[in-house]
């Protein structure tokens, strides 16, 4: 397992990134606008530090039968008793992150399992040499088309007909995008890393073979230099940037039967 994770154009990085022999995962937290009440004391940073601790323990908990979005449900759940009782856990501009995990098929099959909360991307590669990026778009169909207002946002997080976060919400998990792969390769990207694809033009596909060739540093490398060069229409100069490459073990053999 290869994880690298750079700190973009703000105070402090907040990606996560974790992983264990038979799981891994990644989380965005979602910056902050300055003046924004968000009904709690605690900040991002704050946020995705609980929720990723939590959710290593979760998912290094011996529990085969456990879904990965009752992984991540009860990391949230955890993470909001650990708020304590001086915020707003109501307030729907709470703290959040996006979020992004794979772990081998409890099948047994060899394949495995993945899920996605918002922007993180997942990339799959198939036998034929392609690869397919899973990620949950949601938050780029509101109604009404860019640029949404704040107002627009506030109103659609964690909602019927929205998107949906990791944060003060644990049924924000079982909304996630969710499936299972054959293959135990697998790589995981925060949007930081996604620009690649979604604003530089580059394939899927460059994407993997850039992770296969660099690693994860080479591929955060390539993302500042396309910043750099190019600009960025939306968002961040630099954002955050995480990526982890791995491919977990196969599974044991089955016991001979008689």
């Amino acid at each position: 397992m290869r994880i690298a994770s750079e700190q973009g154009h703000g105070a402090v990085n907040e990606d996560r990134a974790a992983a264990g022999a038979d799981w891994a995962f990644v989380l965005d937290g979602a910056t902050e606008p300055p003046g924004l009440d968000t009904g709690c004391r605690h900040g991002v940073t704050w946020l995705v530090d609980r929720l990723a601790a939590a959710l290593a323990a979760e998912l290094a908990a011996e529990r085969p039968a456990a879904a990965l979005a009752d992984c991540l449900a009860a990391a949230i759940e955890r993470t909001r008793a650990d708020h304590g009782g001086g915020c707003d856990l109501a307030n729907p501009d709470s703290p959040s992150a996006t979020a992004a995990l794979a772990r081998p098929a409890r099948d047994g099959s060899g394949g495995l399992e993945y899920l996605v909360l918002a922007d993180c991307t997942v990339l799959l590669p198939d036998p034929g040499g392609g690869v397919r990026a899973v990620t949950d778009d949601r938050v780029d169909r509101l109604p009404g088309g860019r640029p949404y207002t704040r107002e627009l946002v506030r109103a659609h997080r964690n909602a019927e007909g929205g998107f949906w976060v990791a944060g003060a919400v644990p049924e924000a998990a079982h909304r996630a995008v969710a499936g299972t792969a054959p293959g135990a390769r697998f790589a995981l990207l925060t949007d930081g890393c996604a620009r690649l694809a979604d604003c530089f033009g580059h394939s899927w596909a460059e994407v993997w073979r850039r992770l296969g060739e660099a690693g994860p540093e080479g591929v955060i490398a390539w993302v500042r230099a396309e910043e750099r060069t190019r600009g960025v229409p939306r968002g961040k100069p630099h954002d955050d940037a995480t990526a982890v490459l791995g491919e977990f073990d196969p599974p044991p053999p089955r016991p001979f039967a008689s």
